[in-house]
């Protein structure tokens, strides 16, 4: 792989999720979810596994912190980041419920959860999306070529056409990126 090939598999995937209209139309309404559940006082809480835990945690930060220009925070946060909560339940439960249970003690039927999977086959992904679904929070995928076994447990699927993982992360954070600037511009205009 060189630097040439990686930019042009890059292109030619971004290329092909900009001519998908389906998925223009599914950031548009998510972005308005999200716009909802901050001004009616929910949270938005993302979870991912290693890069995407990375980008789950980017994200909440954008929002929380600033994005394009100051104003005040939103509230947003990604699930792992209290790594004392994770390591015990990992230990004492298991790794496969460290969000789900996170979400029972956090969660709240205000919320949204976007959970973040290339695959959308992890375990713990999954039984976040299950516990979001009980405690009936508003529920996104970001995900791959098939959105894997989570796909149908979120209600706005962005699924990237490949499953090059690392092409598919950089879908996932321009996506996430455009949803911060839409959420922004929308409940602080300038």
């Amino acid at each position: 792989m060189t630097l040439k090939r990686a930019l042009e598999d890059s292109i030619a995937l971004k290329k092909q999720v900009l001519s998908h209209a389906p998925t223009t139309e599914t950031v548009n309404k998510l972005a308005s979810e999200m716009v909802h559940v901050l001004k009616s006082g929910g949270k938005i809480l993302f979870c991912g596994n290693g890069g995407s835990a990375a980008d789950a945690q980017h994200l909440a930060a954008e929002l929380s912190g600033r994005f394009y220009y100051d104003r005040p925070p939103l509230a947003a946060e990604a699930l792992h980041v209290n790594t004392s909560f994770l390591t015990a339940v990992a230990n004492d439960y298991s790794f496969d419920d460290v969000y789900a249970r996170m979400l029972k003690a956090y969660g709240s039927k205000a919320d949204l959860l976007i959970a973040i999977s290339t695959s959308g086959n992890s375990t713990n992904i999954v039984k976040a999306l299950e516990a979001a679904q009980e405690l009936g929070m508003k529920t996104a995928l970001l995900s791959g070529k098939t959105g894997g076994k989570a796909k149908n447990l979120a209600e706005h699927a962005i699924l990237i056409p490949s499953t090059d993982t690392p092409r598919i992360q950089e879908l996932h954070m321009i996506i996430g990126h455009t949803l911060c600037e839409i959420v922004e511009q929308t409940i602080f205009p300038q």
